[in-house]
């Protein structure tokens, strides 16, 4: 597979728009809180606004990724990212960058974010096969990891060390490399979704709203991919509120300047990759459900120890990343496995729509937890508000501990029409 100059496309290209949408996650909060001193409401309301799109677009993009060629709509998506943060690095050489841009920037890269991460999904599954997705997945996901690493520790020193233009025009050249690289795919890809023509009557194509139900429904009917919406929900939710708690607790209560601050951060790459590596030996010895449960049990409960430190010494900066390195790595293996999973049950046909109302189910709930980070950082203070975010991120394993999705063996199922699976 690595022989194929369009796989090696495609793999450079989503390694730099994972990287310059990692570093763009963090330069814009970072911006709010260190160069425009927002306050925890404010900085929540951005963060609100960047994942908005999530809740917004996901439905759409499926439906239009299962439409379209899954190139195009990622080639257009990093050209208009590449356009919009170059707008906000001339802002700011105008002296014009303030909050209100950075909150349509956060929106208009938020949008075109869902679209990207949808269609590359989707390539994948176009562009290789069945028996190599695995190895497609842990490479795309191994990109992922990079970017966790690269991307907080990049932003965190652009904004510190540099000016605000600069640290915006480098996620603009990240994509702007996505961009070139996409550009050079010479595979043709055929628009899918199209129907067989019929003698004698007009080709009518399914409208969106029809798309969309349609995905609805596959998701909501097959209890695998029902357990990991709920899951994703109650993971998504509590996280947004706890990472905009977490990156006020840093600087503000721990005292930790922006540069260390993106180092923590990026501790959980390192994990990410142990995570990778994880993914592809665990679930085949142990099984897929019983893996996905203890990893979210552990991971999610490592960011439980963060509220008891105190101060910005050596050892508090050792426990930070000690913290975020078994976060990535358990983090991570339940999100190559649950990527898996849902390959695995999904027909080709439908495969951009499944991803989509998933991210939609999922992700969809983060603004609203972005917003309740910011209340409980201001009304419940920094630690406790913390302490509280983070223990309702251990909804997400009970949800699918009590589920089919704890049952799953070490050989996946093949694609079901959404049925009940036999007990």
């Amino acid at each position: 597979m690595w022989r194929d100059s369009d796989f090696r496309g495609l793999w450079v290209g989503q390694t730099a728009s994972q990287l310059g949408e990692h570093t763009t996650l963090v330069v814009l909060p970072l911006l709010a809180v260190l160069t425009l001193d927002a306050d925890a409401s404010r900085l929540g309301a951005l963060r609100a606004v960047g994942q908005a799109p999530i809740l917004l677009l996901s439905l759409l993009a499926g439906a239009w990724v299962d439409r379209w060629r899954a190139r195009t709509v990622m080639v257009l998506s990093d050209a208009a990212r590449a356009v919009a943060l170059g707008a906000t690095a001339v802002a700011g050489l105008l002296g014009l960058l303030g909050l209100p841009a950075l909150f349509v920037v956060a929106f208009t890269v938020g949008a075109l974010s869902v679209l990207f991460d949808v269609a590359y999904q989707a390539s994948l599954v176009r562009m290789v096969r069945r028996d190599q997705l695995v190895e497609g997945n842990s490479a795309l996901e191994g990109s992922r990891s990079a970017a966790q690493i690269g991307g907080p520790a990049l932003g965190g020193a652009l904004v510190s060390l540099l000016s605000a233009p600069v640290a915006a025009a480098s996620g603009a050249l990240f994509f702007a490399v996505s961009f070139v690289s996409l550009r050079r795919i010479r595979r043709p890809e055929a628009a899918p979704g199209r129907p067989a023509a019929v003698p004698g009557r007009p080709e009518r194509a399914p409208g969106v709203r029809c798309r969309i139900l349609e995905g609805l429904r596959f998701v909501a009917g097959n209890p695998w991919l029902r357990t990991v919406c709920l899951a994703s929900a109650a993971f998504q939710f509590s996280f947004a509120a706890t990472m905009t708690v977490y990156l006020l607790f840093l600087p503000r209560a721990l005292g930790l300047a922006g540069v260390t601050v993106g180092l923590a951060l990026a501790a959980t790459g390192p994990g990410a990759l142990l995570g990778s590596v994880l993914a592809a030996r665990l679930p085949g010895r142990f099984g897929h459900g019983a893996v996905l449960v203890s990893a979210a049990v552990l991971g999610n409960g490592a960011l439980l120890c963060v509220p008891a430190l105190h101060g910005s010494s050596t050892t508090t900066i050792l426990a930070l990343l000690a913290v975020n390195f078994v976060f990535g790595a358990f983090s991570q293996l339940v999100n190559v496995t649950v990527m898996s999973v849902r390959q695995a049950v999904t027909p080709d046909r439908m495969q951009g729509r499944a991803a989509a109302t998933i991210t939609f189910v999922g992700m969809g709930c983060a603004p609203l937890g972005s917003l309740l980070g910011g209340f409980l950082a201001q009304d419940w203070g920094l630690r406790g508000g913390l302490l509280v975010s983070a223990a309702g991120m251990m909804l997400s394993p009970v949800v699918m501990a009590a589920s089919p999705l704890v049952r799953l063996g070490r050989v996946l199922p093949a694609p079901r029409a959404g049925k009940e699976p036999a007990e």
